[in-house]
């Protein structure tokens, strides 16, 4: 490549092909992509590392031998690292080198990435807001509901209480959920400091593993050089919690795989609805080999109440991307029967704040 620094900055996933269809090099979003390094993938075929749901061999070859450029729309492209994703694919013939070729990959996820924040915290708001203002109010009546319930029991015959029962548990159902919507409501803003997302991890794979997640295996893949993130480490703690009781949920008491998997990605950049950009360079993923989210979910789990499970609550996920959108990072779900996994992406902390947290 003539300039390095521009095939560097490169926003999508790309790699330069030979005539021979050889990996020659990979840019920063392509190794992320691909969960692998330049070094690891070149010399590689490029078929052994990208799987691409089309037969597009022959296509590649025929823009190779005309020298055009080839755009492929809506295909699923993966790797034996990762779950599938729909992409557009942009092929071209590298000028001043003939036979190479460069294929960009544009995963239709990106485009949401410049939105997800928005849209997260105007669909809790409108959402969790009115329901916040009517909880109060109606977990007032349910009370004077249960009371009399529990007062109309003391005179029945053993075989109507049963209908009483039913009475007061209901109520204190719907008081569990109003309660859960006044904690959503009422999640103070993120306490900013540098923190170990390690020890996070760390505190809560201990928790799960004395609790819910007693059944599962939970497996540590992190990256040691990982710098520290910026947030809030007890409100971090408590969306990595829910996403492991999630997977032990989805587990069904047979036991599973969880893997925390840590990395990072300096080309991972999140661009906001007005326009500006953050970087967002520390990855965390919890993966696991349940049986995946149902399709007709899929695409809305971060929603408030929106479920897969009965009687869920649906406020579990959406609480989890509110906090991640308040520490101005980022979360994505990939999911097919056997590996889901839920991606976090977060602000690294400046040198400046670390050194100034060591000094207090």
């Amino acid at each position: 490549m003539s300039d390095p620094s521009i095939w560097a900055s490169l926003p999508v996933p790309a790699v330069l092909i030979s005539p021979e269809d050889l990996i020659l090099d990979a840019n920063s979003a392509a190794e992320g992509f691909l969960n692998a390094s330049a070094k690891v993938l070149i010399g590689t075929p490029l078929w052994d590392q990208i799987a691409i749901d089309a037969p597009l061999e022959e296509a590649f070859e025929r823009a190779r031998e005309n020298g055009t450029p080839l755009f492929v729309n809506d295909v699923d492209v993966g790797s034996g690292q990762r779950a599938p994703l729909q992409c557009a694919l942009h092929v071209a013939p590298l000028v001043g080198a003939p036979g190479q070729m460069i294929l960009m990959i544009s995963p239709r996820e990106l485009a949401g990435r410049m939105t997800q924040n928005h849209s997260v915290k105007s669909a809790a708001k409108s959402a969790i807001g009115m329901a916040e203002m009517l909880a109060h109010e109606i977990k007032n009546p349910l009370a004077g509901i249960t009371g009399a319930a529990q007062l109309l029991s003391m005179n029945l015959q053993t075989d109507d209480l049963e209908l009483t029962d039913l009475i007061v548990e209901e109520c204190r159902r719907i008081v569990k959920l109003l309660e859960q919507v006044e904690q959503f409501g009422n999640l103070q803003p993120p306490d900013f400091k540098p923190v170990n997302i390690h020890d996070v991890l760390d505190r809560a794979r201990r928790s799960a593993l004395l609790g819910f997640g007693a059944d599962m295996t939970i497996i540590e893949d992190y990256d040691p050089s990982l710098p520290l993130a910026m947030g809030d480490p007890d409100q971090l703690l408590q969306v990595v919690l829910n996403l492991l009781k999630n997977a032990s949920e989805a587990a069904g008491g047979q036991g599973g795989t969880i893997r925390l998997h840590s990395y990072f990605e300096h080309s991972f950049r999140l661009r906001r609805s007005d326009g500006s950009g953050q970087s967002l360079p520390l990855q965390i993923e919890i993966i696991d080999d349940g049986p995946g989210l149902p399709e007709n979910i899929k695409g809305d789990v971060f929603d408030p109440f929106v479920s897969g499970k009965e009687n869920g609550t649906g406020l579990g996920l959406a609480l989890v991307s509110k906090i991640i959108s308040d520490h101005g990072g980022w979360i994505s779900v990939t999911s097919v029967p056997g590996k889901t996994v839920f991606r976090m992406s977060l602000p690294r902390a400046s040198k400046g704040l670390i050194a100034d947290n060591q000094e207090g």
